[in-house]
């Protein structure tokens, strides 16, 4: 049966349930007070009337709502910040709507309409930089960071704020790496099919602040750290490319990974005779568990993935659904995890599962795409139209309507302005009756196109936070 009204409208509620419960500001709010010259951040508490300089620096597509939480917190006593954002991601957290795209691709530029509001950030100056591909305002944005961090004391506090895309936000090449190098091996590794945390193995490698190369440039102050994770079950060493936390891999490690997907022949020059020093022992490796410096850094994760997932599985269950947390740990090619996720609605409706219908599984994680076409796209818009695909092979059972969802929580999903889709039990036919070849625009990675044809992207805008994908798998009876 097709997607009613009714159907999307549960897929909605369910999605902008879960982004509320991760928004950045008032995670930040809940885990950093002040209570006179006391300020508490999770369970480490400061004495102002003890601390120096104050300041605030950080990167990610939610650093916009997290400063203007910490000017909220701190006010006139930050010393300076700067913070590094994406593109389009200034404004405060909240400021956005989730909708289904209207057919005309062409129609989706500026989904919000007029530019919103700047958050309020204080001494703590932000700036728009390029994501998923560092550019030079990115750079200038870090080389101003390290200025405020250089000369320190032990009595200055440095507050790091970090939310997803925060490794591309963040570029500072090594010495002898060009930003044009440190961009075209970032864009080799997204294309790769490596997932987040083999990039971020790379990128640490050749970087001046990452993997804790920030904590070991701020030292001797204290630095607290509050992280949003976009990263697979929230390892610290990935988060960002964990600037301010130890680093257990290696330059080998590094070199493994570019060996692995075959880029050892393309990666540049400088980068490859980078890690071969490393890996020599001509330059110091990333500070290391064990490190002292690090009993001066305390870390705290603020929101997740799963944090998202529950409050999409309670919303669910307020709307009458049977409905599970399956995993936040969900990674691997978009259009085989699609296929799987299918498989799991299908179950579902052929009523060969334990749960019953109607039912929404909730599952979480970042797949990756390899890319061996030059369409347009992203990884959840690409899952989702192979589930559609997958779901239109398989006759179930009258009456029943199945869907899966997959939506990337920042609102943004790959170089489009859309955030996810959906692919449904009669996305195949609908495809067919406007003449589209589902399975031709797989091969050329061009998701975009067709789900906009069939009017089942999902769009928002940006929404100010990111906690890696959220994936729905839903099916009704009636």
């Amino acid at each position: 049966m097709p997607l009613t009204s009714l159907h999307r409208r549960d897929i909605l509620s369910i999605l902008e349930h879960a982004l509320r419960a991760v928004e950045p500001r008032q995670a930040v709010l809940q885990h950093m007070t002040l209570d006179g010259d006391r300020l508490m951040v999770g369970d480490q508490t400061y004495d102002l009337a003890q601390t120096g300089r104050i300041l605030v620096v950080g990167a990610g597509k939610a650093g916009a709502p997290m400063a203007a939480a910490a000017q909220q917190v701190l006010g006139s006593r930050v010393t300076a910040g700067q913070v590094n954002v994406k593109h389009g991601h200034l404004a405060p957290a909240g400021d956005w709507r989730l909708r289904f795209a209207p057919g005309d691709a062409d129609a989706l530029v500026n989904v919000l309409g007029a530019a919103l509001a700047v958050a309020p950030t204080g001494a703590v100056a932000l700036s728009e930089v390029g994501h998923p591909v560092p550019d030079a305002a990115g750079m200038a944005g870090a080389e101003r960071m390290v200025s405020l961090l250089t000369g320190l004391t032990e009595r200055d506090l440095v507050i790091v704020l970090l939310s997803g895309g925060g490794s591309a936000l963040l570029p500072l090449p090594v010495a002898g790496v060009s930003l044009a190098d440190y961009r075209s091996l970032t864009d080799l590794l997204l294309r790769s099919g490596a997932d987040i945390t083999e990039i971020n193995t790379v990128r640490k490698h050749c970087s001046r602040l990452q993997g804790g190369r920030m904590a070991e440039l701020a030292a001797p102050a204290r630095i607290v750290s509050l992280i949003l994770s976009d990263v697979v079950g929230s390892p610290l060493d990935a988060i960002a490319s964990g600037p301010t936390v130890p680093d257990p891999t290696t330059f080998a490690d590094a070199w493994a990974v570019l060996a692995r997907y075959d880029l050892l022949e393309r990666a540049p020059a400088p980068v490859i005779a980078h890690l071969r020093r490393g890996m020599s022992g001509a330059l110091p490796d990333t500070p290391k568990p064990g490190n002292l410096l690090f009993a001066r850094v305390h870390n705290v994760i603020i929101g997740d993935n799963a944090s998202a997932g529950r409050a999409a599985v309670a919303r669910a269950r307020d709307l009458g659904f049977h409905s599970m947390l399956l995993s936040s740990f969900v990674q691997g090619e978009a259009r085989e995890v699609g296929r799987a996720l299918a498989g799991l609605a299908q179950g579902i409706a052929a009523g060969q599962s334990d749960i019953a219908m109607p039912a929404c599984l909730v599952l979480g994680g970042e797949t990756t795409v390899t890319l061996k076409g030059q369409g347009r796209g992203g990884r959840n818009q690409e899952l989702a139209l192979a589930a559609g695909v997958a779901l239109g092979g398989y006759a179930l059972p009258s009456g029943v309507t199945a869907a899966v969802v997959s939506f990337g929580t920042d609102g943004t999903d790959g170089p489009t302005d859309a955030a996810g889709g959906v692919g449904a039990d009669d996305t195949l036919s609908r495809a067919a009756s406007l003449g589209l070849d589902l399975r031709a625009a797989l091969a050329a990675n061009d998701s975009y196109p067709c789900l906009a044809a069939l009017g089942d992207l999902l769009v928002s805008g940006p929404t100010g936070t990111n906690v890696n994908d959220l994936l729905l798998v839903m099916c009704w009876r009636g």
